[in-house]
């Protein structure tokens, strides 16, 4: 049983078949290994990188494909949908939003041709501290302005695949909190060249979780960034970061869409094959209702998905539907996980059936890019009209 997917047009038809192809040439086998050594998929990204669709959303001019944010979502669901792990490179699709709307010309033509092409990776941003938290407004990592330099000193955590981006997007105050006139203010965006930054002052240190999401620790030492690399003005990069949130939580629902996929496909088929006290386990109610309940969640959610993909792309406000969208999908991906692992029993917890691994992977999305706590906030406060909470 294949699940089906929504009519989207015959371009992202083709470019969801050409995925699936590709993630053919990664078949379970190599992901178990990739996950039993804590590895980074090398050969996967590069085919990604290769095959062009991890530049989808950069404009032709600079070597991408110009492709809009629903495409760039269709990729990362079948990339999930396949079995595989798109968190290894999933970053890059988002994190060029504030490269490609807030840079200036001459940011866009030295770094964007290098990622579309492969040859540089932007993977790494570096935003949460581990005093911080999701309150990004009261950040401590600081730049201080030298000449043509900024000198950096602080700390950022939960910095994913640090060690294998050659490019970091940094998120650090620019003026003291105390000395801003709002609490958002007094906070810059940088590009920092992780290869030049490695060899004066930044460590990096890898943090072992549950899941292989190649996390780490990164650490500032009057690590010098030059002036160019200022993304947009000084003091505003709150706004440009948060201008690109809504991109982020629409791809990583449609991720979440794909783990559901394949969950549901998978507890499907085991249903029908696994056969106790002389018949199919699926023939019961009580496995199929789980199952089924999961599959109707996970078609709400994909719905969310292609509206909140669709007010983006027409410039439309969407950050109601994009949070709704990341919380549905979580939700739905989480329920087809834990039906799953009904399903399988036992067997669920053994490295070969796959089911475990894509279990750890798809809980992280309860918690990360954002909590689904701070999602019901939002909808709660600005949406509803609630009082504030903190």
């Amino acid at each position: 049983m294949t699940i089906r997917d929504l009519p989207q047009g015959e371009e992202i038809r083709q470019i969801r078949e050409s995925v699936r192809k590709l993630c053919e040439s990664f078949p379970p086998e190599y992901w178990r290994e990739v996950d039993r050594n804590r590895a980074y998929p090398t050969e996967f990204v590069q085919a990604l990188s290769g095959a062009g669709y991890l530049s989808v959303l950069i404009p032709e001019e600079y070597g991408g494909a110009g492709l809009p944010l629903p495409a760039a979502a269709a990729i990362l669901e079948e990339v999930q949908h396949a079995g595989a792990n798109g968190a290894a490179c999933h970053a890059q699709m988002y994190i060029m939003g504030a490269l490609l709307r807030h840079g200036n010309e001459q940011q866009k033509r030295k770094y964007l041709p290098g990622i579309a092409s492969g040859e540089l990776r932007l993977q790494a941003f570096g935003v949460t501290e581990p005093t911080s938290g999701t309150d990004t407004t009261s950040i401590k990592t600081f730049a201080r302005r030298e000449g043509d330099h900024y000198v950096v000193n602080g700390q950022k955590v939960w910095t994913s695949r640090a060690e294998h981006s050659d490019l970091m997007l940094l998120l650090a105050r620019t003026t003291p909190k105390e000395e801003a006139a709002r609490r958002t203010d007094g906070m810059s965006v940088f590009i920092v060249d992780m290869r030049e930054a490695l060899k004066a002052g930044m460590t990096i240190k890898p943090i072992r979780t549950m899941m292989n999401h190649s996390t780490t620790e990164v650490f500032f030492d009057n690590v010098r960034v030059p002036v160019e690399n200022l993304i947009g003005e000084e003091g505003r990069g709150f706004r440009y970061i948060l201008s690109g949130m809504n991109a982020e939580r629409i791809l990583i629902a449609a991720e979440c869409v794909g783990d559901a996929k394949w969950f549901i496909e998978k507890a499907s088929a085991y249903a029908n094959t696994r056969n106790v006290f002389g018949r199919p386990i699926g023939q019961n109610q009580g496995v199929q209702f789980p199952i089924a309940r999961a599959y109707a969640q996970m078609r709400a959610a994909e719905l969310m998905v292609h509206h909140a993909a669709s007010l983006f792309e027409s410039g439309q406000d969407c950050g109601e539907q994009a949070n709704m969208a990341k919380m549905l999908a979580a939700e739905a991906s989480w329920a087809a996980a834990e039906a799953c692992v009904q399903t399988h029993g036992g067997f669920a917890f053994a490295e070969e059936y796959d089911v475990e691994r894509k279990f750890r992977e798809t809980r992280l999305y309860q918690v990360a890019p954002i909590s689904t706590n701070l999602i019901l906030t939002y909808l709660a406060e600005p949406v509803l009209g609630m009082p504030r909470s903190y």
